[in-house]
Order: structure tokens, then sequence, then C-alpha cells
């Protein structure tokens, strides 16, 4: 089996001809089986000419010129190839005449820091041969290959299954992904509220960056809903009778991480919310507490400021004089604090 960049060449050594397409992986079916592996791409049209033939490849970041050896064996649309060398594609489903272009992310939490990340795939499916291009290595289609050969009776049914195997693979991730970050979300809530002191500046900091991947995961994840939708419709896909339940499966799948991911960036941005109204709460204690203490030492400073006069004022020259500002200090200074407690001032 050839690894993620590899070159399978085809036949001849001319130096001259066109640069063989990076082929990661190809498969050939028959009636559910896996006959042929890691075949030249150029065998392609030799491939087809048998009508059993089901054919799977799987590139890794191909050029423009690499997809055009395929355009005039399989019939890709020139829209759809320059699309598919785009990176950032939004999660969508196109139909063009002679085949299908998706476009969908892989997605995968480090279990170390919990940051997302998004792994993007377009694939071509014609009636017989389905295509992957895979614009990184990141997406693990080892499971996706291994479903396929674990049901022969479901794999003959071709494209329809093989497709479905691979979006099922997609959203299982995606769901998963959105089943770390809600369990991450959760535990730094309880980290959040409970922080004092210089704990709390890097719960904050990571509240915000689970947000941001939780908008980011949104973004592909919502938009699968609506691909699954429209395969399941009879004039996008031919999706015979064994199939269709797999499919609405799927779609019930992709619709759950939805609504999942919906919910779960909302309370993401409550907890935001919350934690903001908590802060400002907190500051107004501080405040409150600052200003109390400030009216209670406003006190001896004003009997003391007053008593600093160039006049003469009772007790002025004598023990006594002293006693009583002292003492008036004192009193009234427990008197404000006795006040402001009850009030919760303090």
């Amino acid at each position: 089996m050839v690894g993620d960049g590899g070159v399978v060449a085809g036949p001849g050594g001319d130096r001259d001809a066109p640069e063989p397409v990076r082929l990661a992986r190809s498969r050939l079916y028959r009636d559910g089986v896996c006959t042929l592996a890691d075949f030249p791409v150029d065998d392609v049209a030799e491939h087809l000419a048998d009508p059993a033939a089901v054919l799977w490849l799987d590139l890794y970041r191909p050029s423009a010129e690499d997809l055009g050896m395929l355009e005039t064996d399989i019939g890709l649309h020139e829209l759809a190839i320059g699309e598919c060398l785009d990176k950032g594609q939004r999660p969508s489903l196109n139909r063009y005449p002679e085949h299908l272009a998706l476009d969908a992310y892989g997605a995968a939490l480090d279990p170390d820091t919990s940051s997302l990340t998004l792994y993007e795939i377009a694939v071509f499916c014609t009636d017989r041969v389905l295509i992957t291009i895979r614009k990184d290595c990141g997406l693990d289609l080892d499971p996706v290959i291994a479903g396929w050969d674990a049901a022969p009776g479901l794999t003959r049914h071709g494209v329809a299954y093989l497709l479905y195997g691979l979006l099922d693979h997609i959203v299982n991730g995606q769901f998963q992904a959105v089943r770390q970050l809600d369990e991450a979300v959760d535990d730094l809530e309880e980290q959040l509220f409970g922080a004092r002191g210089s704990a709390v500046r890097p719960a904050q900091q990571r509240l915000f960056q689970l947000r941001r991947d939780l908008i980011a995961l949104r973004r592909v994840v919502k938009p699968m809903e609506e691909v699954v939708e429209s395969l399941l419709n009879q004039d996008v896909l031919a999706i015979d009778d064994a199939v269709s339940p797999y499919y609405q499966k799927l779609y019930d799948h992709a619709m759950r991480a939805a609504d999942w991911t919906d919910a779960l960036h909302d309370l993401a941005a409550t907890t935001v919310q919350t934690n903001l109204i908590t802060q400002a709460n907190h500051l107004n204690m501080i405040m409150k507490k600052v200003t109390s203490w400030a009216a209670i030492i406003a006190v001896p400073t004003a009997i003391t400021g007053f008593y600093g006069q160039n006049v003469p004022f009772p007790g002025y020259g004598s023990a006594w004089g002293v006693f009583v500002s002292t003492a008036l200090i004192a009193i009234l200074s427990v008197l404000l604090y006795t006040v402001f407690k009850r009030k919760d001032w303090l």
C-alpha cells in the first residue's frame, strides 16, 4: 500500500509523459469484494471497461494536471476540479452532468490540549467510481476501508454504499468531537466558577478558545445535515431500498450532531456571558468595599483635618481634648462600619 503522498507510476518510463497522479490508494470491487488494490491510475479506463467493476481512488493533494488526467476517463467537470483545488470550501453537494461533487470536513480533538483540528476532503462520485481528494493527511480512512470489506453484501450495491461508509466515518468523527467539546465545556465551567485569583485568567482564555472551536465546528457540522438530506433524494444519487435505511440513519446522526452543536454553542455563549456578569458583580463588590472603607477613613481625616485648623477648639491644649477627638473618630468609624456591613457593602 502506498503511503500518503506516494506516487503510483503508470507503465513506461518516458520522461516527457505527464507526472503521474499522486495516488494514496486505489481499490477495485466486484460483487462487494475487493479484487485489486493499489493499481496505477492509468489503468482506470481499462478497469471501467468491465461493467461489474466499482472503483475507489484516493488522491492526496493532487494538482490540476493530476485531475485533468481523470477528466477524460471519468468525466470530471472543470468547475468541480477548480473548486476542489481551493482550500476552505463550505461543506456542500453539487450535481454535475456526469457526477456529484461533495465537500466535507473530518474533525478531531487533541486529547491533551482539546484543540480542534479540521481535515478537508473533496469527493467525486459517479455510478461506478468514488474519488476522495484529501487536502491534508489527517483524516484516517482505514476504518472506512475496514467497514467496506466487512460488509460485502452491502458493498455490492456499489458507490452508494461506499459513499455511505465514507460519510458515516466523517459524521461519526464530528459527533465525537462535539461530545468531547461538551465534556470540555462542562469541566471548564467547574474550573471557571470555582477558580480564584490567578487561576481565573487561564480558565477564561480556555473558554474563549473552546468557543472559537465550537464556531469552527458548527460551520462544518450544520451543512452536513443538508448534504445527507440531498443524498436521500432519489434524483440525486441512485440509492436502492437496501442502502436507503443506512442513509436515513446517517441523516439522523448528522441532524443530532448539528442540534448538539447548536445547543453547545449556545451553552458556551451563555457561559461566557455568565462569566462576564460574574466578573462585573465581583468588580461591583470590590468597588462597594473600597468606597465603604474610603468613607470610614474619611471620618478621622475630616476630624483631624478640622482640628488641624489654626484656631482654638474645645479641649485645645489639654489632654481631654485629644481623648474626645480620638473617641469621636473611633465611635463614628465603628458606626459607619456597622451600617455598611448591614447593607452588605462590606
